[in-house]
């Protein structure tokens, strides 16, 4: 009989590293759909897949866990879902208990948690392969006899395996005998034997490594050394840096000259008046002025996925740690304010893999402070308005390393406020540091271009909504009402953006910020990057021609353009922002806490950098 038509859910479970995600997306392909849980930040996962028997099947992939006993925020997800207690979401028909075969000894005891819970379970023994490399001899039915599940061997990376796991998911799913989940909170004795049971097992089971991987030793010695490991992450980051303002240049200029087309094709067919106004200077120029930035955006998710998916995240972390430390952050907060770079909402939900409350709350509080991808169109803007492109030192870009500092800038200021919390909040030492170092592993290209493609269509999807929607009330706040006859000056000073900048005004004067700038950064708190697309949008309804950093060459004083990028490294983050830090914290006293003390950081740093550089010329 055909099971043709039939659902079943089955979830992936395992420790991080062990390639969970990898196997979900080999699985899944282009199947997915990624979301957050009802009611939390963390990010859900679900693809479809087609078995041999003909049944769809539902994948979720949880939350890396090493335990069902969850300290994070993480882990009680997949706990909670994996026992049928999250609100609004049933407990899987199947688990997939997600292994790393090079590495048993953690997972077994997860393994046994597993099997407590009384759903059908599968072991899936990922990367075999390299544990074949290494002549790993792993008992397989020796495994499935202690363990009492099916076993299944896969290469996730290469799509080996995948159709004997399905005709395993299959053979579970015919038997309907799924009953409530039996796991309870272990006591101490209890988890004590489960140690005892889960080395029992791996040393019945497994046999070591007969050829060791000496290159990940061998790497090791060098990229975690505390002074040759530190510079070659120095470097990397500085290479980094340097390709986003660099390689991005060439697709950049290409883009911008097809909006500056479209404008131009608008300006010659339409009539002069408020339709051409509209889409010629409201959606075409500030729109563009937004879009024209993706390349750099690009660059700079392809670099993070390409570290995390060779193994060398985790590395940067460790020797981070040591730095953290003395200002008062977790080891682990390294990977949350890495991730803060592409934008600070994912940053500080992966703050949820810091177990301590506070040590998490810190993190949370100042990872708004590192660069994330919606300043890159502010930083480049002026950059490449005011900042000489040549060469120094007869490699480096000047623009580049201005970038580069305006980056250090966040890093420290993220220091220097977490060292200040500590002192200020709590006083307690922070936990230890305790990470799994993965294997190196070679990244799936396809891995890499699906995650950059992905950060592509977000970023685009909110072009279409919240960029596009701002730009339009921005345009309309800049067009009307319309100039009294007669009137001298464009006729943006007479609109309610020129009433509203020229009221405003006078409260940033002492930061060298002018009506047109003050404008800007009401819309930017919406998302940061509106900021230039309002400034795109003034600019191009006050007639100004030619390119818009060109029209801001012109009219900004270069004390005011560095107090402008001096705002930006402090200033507050997008309201979506601070709306995940209420939802993260379930309070509004830290989203309060934090817009106050990062606005209050932002306009001393302008005042500074606004008097400092007033006298000086490039």
């Amino acid at each position: 009989m055909s099971s043709e038509g039939l659902v079943t859910r089955f979830a992936l479970v395992g420790n991080p590293n062990s390639g969970k995600t990898a196997l979900f997306n080999a699985l899944t392909g282009s199947r997915q759909k990624v979301a957050n849980y009802p009611g939390v930040t963390v990010e859900r996962k679900a693809g479809t897949v087609l078995t041999p028997g003909g049944r769809r099947a539902v994948v979720l992939d949880l939350p890396g866990t090493y335990s069902l006993r969850a300290r994070s925020p993480d882990e009680v997800v997949t706990r909670d879902l994996v026992l049928g207690r999250f609100a609004g979401e049933d407990a899987p028909d199947i688990i997939v208990c997600v292994a790393d075969a090079t590495n048993l000894r953690l997972v077994l005891r997860l393994a046994l948690e597993l099997k407590q819970v009384g759903r059908p379970m599968i072991l899936a023994l990922n990367m075999y392969d390299i544990a074949e490399r290494q002549g790993i001899r792993i008992d397989l039915d020796g495994l499935a006899r202690e363990l009492d599940v099916p076993i299944v061997t896969t290469v996730a990376v290469r799509k080996r395996g995948l159709d004997t796991l399905l005709r395993e998911i299959d053979a579970l799913a015919a038997d309907k005998a799924v009953g409530p989940s039996r796991w309870n909170e272990p006591t101490a004795a209890e988890i004590r034997q489960a140690h005892r049971n889960a080395e029992r097992i791996l040393k019945l089971t497994v046999k070591p490594a007969l050829r060791p991987d000496t290159w990940t030793g061998r790497l090791d010695s060098v990229l975690l050394h505390p002074v040759a490991g530190t510079a070659i992450l120095l470097t990397i980051l500085f290479l980094m840096f340097q390709a986003v303002f660099s390689w991005a240049t060439p697709i950049m200029d290409m883009i911008d000259a097809g909006f500056a087309a479209a404008g131009q094709l608008v300006t010659n067919y339409l009539p002069a008046g408020l339709l051409q106004s509209f889409i010629a200077d409201g959606l075409i120029a500030g729109v563009g002025s937004v879009i024209v930035f993706l390349p750099q955006i690009l660059i700079l998710f392809f670099f993070i996925i390409l570290l995390e998916d060779f193994g060398y995240m985790a590395r940067a972390a460790f020797l981070m740690d040591r730095m953290m430390g003395v200002a008062g952050l977790h080891g682990r907060a390294f990977i949350p304010l890495l991730s803060s770079f592409a934008c600070a909402i994912p940053g500080i939900m992966s703050a949820r893999v810091i177990d301590n409350k506070r040590d998490r709350l810190t993190t949370i509080l100042v990872a708004p402070l590192t660069t994330c991808s919606a300043r890159i169109p502010v930083y480049t803007l002026i950059i490449s308005a005011f900042i000489p492109n040549r060469t120094v030192w007869g490699f480096a870009s000047l623009q580049g390393l201005v970038m580069f500092g305006l980056y250090a800038a966040g890093i420290g200021s993220a220091l220097i406020v977490a060292f200040i919390v500590r002192r200020l909040l709590w006083r307690s030492a922070t936990e230890p540091f305790l990470i799994e170092l993965p294997a190196y592993k070679l990244p799936d290209p396809m891995n890499v271009l699906r995650g950059v493609l992905m950060r592509a269509q977000i970023f685009l999807r909110r072009a279409g909504t919240t960029i596009t929607s701002m730009m339009v009330l921005i345009w309309f706040l800049s067009s009307f009402p319309a100039a009294p006859a007669g009137a001298q000056g464009p006729a943006i000073d007479y609109s309610f953006a020129g009433m509203l900048g020229h009221f405003l005004q006078p409260l940033l004067a002492p930061i060298g910020f002018s009506w047109q700038m003050t404008v800007a950064l009401i819309p930017g708190l919406a998302a940061r990057e509106v900021a230039i697309g309002a400034l795109g949008t003034v600019y191009a309804v006050s007639g100004d021609d030619g390119t818009l950093a060109s029209a801001l060459s012109h009219q900004w004083p270069l004390a005011s353009a560095l107090a402008f990028l001096a705002w930006y490294v402090f200033a507050p983050q997008c309201m979506s922002t601070l709306a995940v830090v209420r939802r993260e914290t379930n309070s509004w006293t830290w989203p309060v806490v934090m817009f106050v003390y990062m606005i209050t950081l932002a306009y001393l740093a302008a005042f500074i950098v606004n008097h400092l550089f007033s006298t000086v010329t490039l």
